[in-house]
């Protein structure tokens, strides 16, 4: 796994800085597909052109991620060409002064559990506990604040963003326990009658919630 340097990931997190682009980030973020310069441009309400240099500078920056695809449907000049369409990097970026190396603890914590120094029950009831102390209050804003992008898809909630995600390659077992038993915490604290379910799918985090 290779880790971001500080001044790489500065200068990444800076692009956000302007409110246009920064509004641009979020928007392709938030769709569940790639997204192209026309609809990008008219969700925020700027110029194609404008929206086009904004996103190929957060690009060029690591935080989004670029395709191309032949669209169905599309007319007039350059219809037959791939469009050019941008989704959320999967790269990760950080930054703390000094730096630390939380990332680091953790997977020493998953080594732990894969040699059996640590039990994984253990480490899930743990994790309930956290989930009970954060989850005082809303759900949503909860799970929203420990960074799982909740989205209503359907009558459950499946979450864009997994907050362990880098450990993912480590321990997939484990970290998806983890995650279920800290949404488990958080739905007990709040007194809310859904559950959280283990169900990995691609493109979503492994765990979902509805109702029981």
């Amino acid at each position: 796994m290779i880790e971001e340097t500080t001044g790489s990931a500065i200068e990444a997190i800076a692009a956000l800085a302007d409110p246009t682009r920064r509004a641009l980030y979020e928007m392709v973020v938030e769709a569940d597909r790639p997204v192209g310069r026309d609809e990008a441009a008219e969700a925020v309400g700027v110029a194609r052109q404008t929206a086009a240099y904004h996103l190929d500078r957060l690009a060029d920056d690591g935080l989004l991620e670029i395709e191309y695809l032949r669209l169905i449907g599309r007319t007039g000049p350059g219809a037959g060409r791939p469009a050019k369409l941008y989704r959320r990097s999967a790269g990760e970026h950080g930054v703390t002064l000094p730096p630390r190396r939380y990332q680091l603890a953790a997977r020493i914590l998953l080594a732990a559990v894969a040699s059996g120094a640590v039990d994984t029950a253990d480490l899930a009831g743990a994790a309930h506990r956290i989930g009970e102390e954060m989850g005082d209050g809303d759900l949503d804003h909860a799970l929203r604040a420990t960074g799982y992008e909740p989205s209503e898809c359907g009558g459950e909630i499946r979450f864009r963003n997994c907050p362990f995600h880098a450990l993912v390659e480590e321990d997939r077992q484990t970290t998806c326990a983890l995650n279920h038993a800290l949404v488990e915490g958080m739905i007990e604290r709040t007194g809310d009658d859904r559950k959280a379910y283990l169900e990995p799918e691609e493109g979503f985090c492994c765990v979902r919630v509805r109702p029981g």
